[in-house]
């Protein structure tokens, strides 16, 4: 006698469309994350929307938004100054009028000087064509003569002249030359082992250790003048972080493998632009709150949980970065892209994108306004779409799963929401931490060429160096010829004028 299978309840029927649901909202997230990592290997990485996404009429109709907020300005502003600047500079460039001119002519032959007339050619003038040529780097010997004066009458007496402060005493290395190994490792991201190979194609034999050694002993030597960029840099009012990961083979007590970061610091201030880099085996907030005592001002930085301790102080005010929170819904936004893009539908992650773009578009109509004037701006027109995007946000965030890529960039608004609107407070503050990201750049260029530090003593020199050269930069000087000062100066520097005079806003290179 067969049996009948049982009818299963009604709580087992709930139970398994709860379980059903549950794994398709589990497929809709991995798949998303899928196409979004797809697009991140395979596609550009250019965080620009899609122009249908600045017209936007929200597909799920969370909320219509007024027409009146549909006008240009909507347009990314970022996108459009590239834009232009790109259909501006097509064709050659002139060659800079400064550089030494070789005048090279080219005359007739005697026998074409003459007319099929028979009559002599005058000279009328001449067509002219620019050629840049190069000349390799020229190496030379400074011999340091020392003159001596004796007594013939006693012979008891010798006097030597003195030999001026050197970089590193009792090294063959010049100011020069300690300035072109620090400039090609640091600014041109060239390893010292090619720099070894490229002195021996001039005869000149430099092993590889003693450039890293004149590279150490440089960076203690300008430790003086760093210390007085640092404490620069924390009486300014505003100061931008970021950090990236660093490994250092030979550290006391830790594995080779393990993971150190260097620390940025830069003033956000237009004036006296500093940027400094520091070394440390941590991500831990005490580094956060040692390279930040005894700074009070607004500090602009992403949500890193490591600033959250400086930023409760009483006299902190933490500043968000609105490029962080952009970038979110641009993840969201890759990762909902259908692959027909005519039936891409305008999403939520539009919306919000489109809000920040006018946000964004404010700043580049105050980009050469005064602090007061770009602060009145912000007032009158950026607070209102806070207002708008805040209404908007409150009603999205509950029909939005958390855990999604939209849910993620939707809580980090929400939870970032009063750093990220304080940047209106004040004129000089900038609506995102991209100066401190774009200085932290070329140190990781330059990690992918030489790809660690051996010691910390090296890390903690190549911080220093580095700090040198991007605050040379910010402050509109080649990083060779400021090095080369700084390198030749600072050994006989003995007051504490004579450091200021070192500073890049007041060094004057010929």
């Amino acid at each position: 006698m067969t049996t009948r299978p049982s009818t299963p309840s009604s709580d087992d029927i709930h139970s398994l469309k709860a379980l059903l649901l549950e794994k398709d909202k589990r497929i809709s997230l991995l798949e998303a994350q899928v196409r979004l990592l797809r697009h991140k290997r395979f596609a550009a990485s250019s965080e620009k929307s899609d122009g249908q996404a600045e017209l936007f009429n929200e597909a799920e109709a969370a909320e219509p938004v007024p027409e009146d907020d549909l006008d240009e300005n909507t347009d990314d502003a970022e996108t459009e100054t590239i834009q232009y600047e790109r259909r501006k500079s097509r064709g050659r460039k002139s060659l800079p009028a400064d550089l030494p001119h070789v005048r090279i002519e080219h005359d007739l032959a005697d026998a074409d000087k003459v007319c099929e007339c028979g009559c002599a050619l005058t000279h009328i003038g001449e067509d002219t064509s620019e050629q840049l040529d190069i000349i390799p780097a020229t190496v030379h010997v400074l011999v340091h003569a020392r003159l001596k004066y004796a007594c013939k009458a006693c012979e008891s007496t010798v006097r030597t002249a003195a030999l001026p402060a050197q970089p590193i005493p009792k090294s063959n290395a010049s100011a020069g030359l300690l300035a072109y190994i620090a400039t090609a490792k640091y600014h041109d991201a060239l390893p010292l082992h090619r720099q070894e190979a490229i002195f021996k194609r001039m005869e000149i034999d430099i092993p590889r250790n003693t450039l890293a050694n004149w590279m150490m002993r440089s960076g203690e030597l300008i430790a003086p003048l760093i210390a007085q960029l640092d404490s620069e840099l924390r009486s300014g009012k505003i100061i931008q972080c970021d950090e990236t990961p660093l490994q250092v083979l030979n550290e006391p007590d830790r594995p080779a493998s393990s993971q150190s970061y260097m620390w940025v610091r830069r003033s956000g201030a237009p004036d006296h632009s500093i940027v400094l880099y520091d070394y440390a085996p941590s991500r831990a907030g005490s580094v956060a709150e040692k390279l930040l005592k005894d700074f009070s001002g607004y500090l602009q930085t992403d949500d890193y949980a490591g600033y959250h301790a400086v930023g409760r102080k009483d006299d902190i005010s933490h500043v968000g970065c609105w490029a962080h929170a952009r970038r979110k819904f641009v993840d969201a936004q890759k990762a909902g892209t259908s692959k027909d893009k005519k039936t891409t539908r305008i999403g939520k992650a539009d919306v919000a994108i489109s809000y920040i773009a006018k946000l964004y578009a404010i700043e580049k109509q105050a980009k050469d306004a005064s602090s007061e004037t770009r602060r009145q701006l912000r007032q009158e027109k950026s607070v209102p779409i806070f207002s708008a995007l805040r209404e908007w946000l409150d009603k999205t965030l509950h029909s939005t799963l958390p855990k999604g890529l939209l849910g993620t960039a939707l809580g980090y608004l929400n939870k970032n929401w009063e750093k990220l609107v304080a940047y209106t407070e004040d004129g000089d503050v900038n609506i995102d931490n991209n100066l401190a990201e774009n200085a932290i750049r070329p140190f990781v260029i330059g990690r992918k060429n030489w790809l660690f530090s051996a010691t910390p003593r090296g890390a903690h020199a190549s911080a220093a160096i580095y700090s040198l050269i991007e605050t040379a930069k910010a402050n509109g000087l080649e990083p060779y010829a400021y090095l080369r000062e700084v390198f030749a100066r600072l050994p006989s520097i003995s007051s504490d004028d004579e450091l200021q005079a070192l500073l890049p806003w007041n060094v004057s290179l010929v």
